[in-house]
């Protein structure tokens, strides 16, 4: 089902939460809401699964309007990040809650719901725990149970709230990379909310950014990556580094060295910064004229696989953080506070 979210704006007394927020959700796709705390994107899922009231605007699922519709008719499941599993329940039973809710409604016999919560159960890889009770599991084995629960009503939507949250980074990557291939099989659209940039570009086909209450930027996560709109999107999207940088005859300057400037940011007098990312810093012991930036390594620190460096630009104390595998810096040898020079590749310029 396909989800169109029109000019919707919630207001909390004098607190914009949300700011006129238009959105197209294709069918089948799985849509990552990413931003700070407060930033809207919880109250933009609950208003579309209808357990919030908007001021303005319209939701509307696959061409018909739902904007006043009973949450429960809009065949919408929703994923909390603590779960909400019923404690006196067993798995079975709790993945099962929705079906008998409904069973004399829908015409389902005990054997149909035990038929049917059996296949979910295998679906999340949680048929050996059916007789098992919330408070005998895990925090992933508890969010796979609430998931089934979501499923077992055969929603159209599925919405998941900070459903990793909750839960250890370890345990949270492992999850993340099973929801994808459980979206793979299902092809249900989803939409997860999240502020944790790794887990929004990892999971999701399409990384909605937010901020104050608007979308700043939409797109495939490797195209927000490489094409933030402005600093915010940048900012939120990785590590970063920023050095300050003026303008003289439509150049960008760092220092003594000169970067190339879109036409929009021209204009003399005015003062950028110069963002880019900690792998995007190459390191030598000879100074390159007009490209290269001199620094003294200040720090340097062994994270598994990587060395991170700590560097200071001497003209200005500012820090940049490079980062390398191994091989490079064994090949490199270098020494804290020793002088080396670094170039810059893909330099980004937002004028804040």
């Amino acid at each position: 089902m396909s989800i169109d979210i029109i000019a919707v704006t919630k207001r909390y007394g004098c607190f914009t939460a949300l700011d006129d927020i238009s959105l197209q959700i294709p069918l089948g796709e799985l849509t990552a809401l990413l931003g700070p705390s407060g930033c809207g994107k919880t109250t933009l899922l609950r208003i579309i699964a209808g357990l919030e009231t908007l001021d303005q605007g319209k939701i509307v699922f696959h061409g018909e309007d739902k904007t006043k519709e009973d949450p429960r008719k809009r065949q919408v499941g929703f994923v909390f990040q603590h779960y909400a599993l019923f404690r006196q329940m067993n798995v079975f039973e709790n993945v099962a809650f929705g079906l008998r809710v409904q069973q004399r409604r829908l015409g389902l016999d005990n054997e149909i719901i035990k038929s049917k919560v059996s296949q979910l159960l295998q679906l999340v890889q949680m048929q050996k725990f059916a007789r098992h009770y919330p408070a005998q599991l895990s925090g992933g084995q508890r969010q796979r149970v609430a998931l089934a629960r979501a499923l077992a009503v055969e929603p159209k939507v599925l919405l998941l709230d900070e459903p990793f949250g909750a839960l250890d980074a370890g345990v949270r990557k492992e999850l993340r990379r099973w929801l994808r291939h459980l979206h793979d099989k299902i092809q249900l659209t989803s939409i997860f909310v999240t502020h944790d940039q790794e887990e929004a570009m990892e999971v999701s086909d399409r990384v909605v950014v937010m901020n104050n209450g608007r979308i700043e930027q939409v797109g495939i996560p490797a195209d927000l990556y490489d094409n933030p709109v402005n600093s915010f999107v940048y900012n939120f999207l990785g590590s970063f580094n920023i050095l300050k940088a003026e303008i003289h005859d439509g150049t960008a300057w760092i220092g003594k060295s000169r970067f190339p400037l879109p036409e929009n940011l021209q204009g003399p007098g005015k003062t950028l910064k110069g963002y880019f990312r900690p792998h995007e810093v190459s390191i030598s012991r000879v100074q390159k004229e007009s490209v290269s930036i001199p620094v003294v390594v200040e720090h340097i620190q062994t994270v598994g696989p990587r060395i991170n460096l700590e560097l200071i630009r001497i003209e200005t104390g500012e820090l940049i953080i490079a980062e390398h595998n191994r091989e490079y810096y064994r090949s490199l040898m270098l020494q804290e506070n020793e002088t080396v020079f670094i170039e810059i590749q893909n330099i980004r310029f937002f004028s804040d």
